[in-house]
């Protein structure tokens, strides 16, 4: 990665969008095309997750966020979640110096209380220890799903609401934006799929109301700089009108 570089709000490029989110698919077709076991396909997936993480902070990207693996995921064949689970413990035990070193802050969405305890504790220290980075922070998205987060995000008003420490009528976009695991965050620009596919499959559903949409037929091992930057070129052709007509 290129040195950190500070960015600010007002002398940012306004067409670089500000949050990047990517549902990264094709792993197990990429492998089943080479005739390879679905484990080479998580693997390459892995080593273009650290192509697009030092590219998106070397573009001025500042948050990017990663569907690394859904709640839905939990319903593959077990050996394919025991390998993609150690690829997780892989990639934050060798990946965080280098993210620290670099400015780049970790954070991680999704329901924890799936994970194995040394996964939690893994997430906990790259946090931790990331926690003050300016230049960029990327989020996994580990164990997530749209669905249940908007339901957590209403349980917990709904609790506020009964305990009499909230009225309903207070309740807004704002305020339940809050209550989501991304409050503090901005919300997408644009939201990138690789594979051909397109959906949303469960990601980012509230954040993603004005994001923008690429989809790519590239599969996620083949994915990388040059792919990101030709994404980046189509956002820049859009023309954002949030709702507003510009005749």
């Amino acid at each position: 990665m290129k040195p950190a570089i500070e960015t600010k709000d007002a002398t940012r490029d306004a067409a670089v969008p500000r949050h990047v989110a990517v549902i990264m698919d094709g792993n197990r077709r990429w492998a089943k095309a080479r005739l390879l076991p679905r484990l080479i396909g998580h693997q390459r997936g892995s080593d273009a997750v650290r192509r697009v993480v030092e590219a998106a902070a070397d573009f001025g990207i500042e948050y990017l966020t990663l569907y690394a693996f859904s709640s839905e995921n939990w319903k593959r064949p077990e050996d394919e979640i025991g390998d993609l689970m150690g690829l997780m413990r892989l990639y934050l035990r060798r990946d965080l110096n280098e993210l620290h070193a670099n400015g780049v802050r970790l954070r991680v969405i999704g329901d924890r209380g799936r994970l194995a305890g040394d996964i939690i504790d893994l997430i906990d220290e790259a946090e931790s220890r990331t926690r003050d980075n300016r230049r960029m922070t990327v989020v996994l998205a580990i164990s997530y799903g749209g669905q249940g987060e908007i339901v957590q995000a209403a349980r917990a008003l709904a609790a506020e609401v009964a305990a009499g420490r909230l009225r309903p009528e207070e309740i807004d976009e704002s305020l339940f934006a809050s209550r989501l695991e991304t409050a503090g965050m901005p919300d997408p620009d644009l939201v990138i799929r690789t594979s051909g596919e397109k959906r949303l499959s469960n990601f980012l559903l509230w954040q993603a109301a004005y994001a923008e949409f690429v989809f790519v037929d590239t599969l996620w091992p083949d994915f990388g700089r040059d792919e990101l930057e030709l994404a980046l070129r189509e956002f820049r052709s859009r023309d954002r009108r949030f709702g507003a007509r510009k005749d």
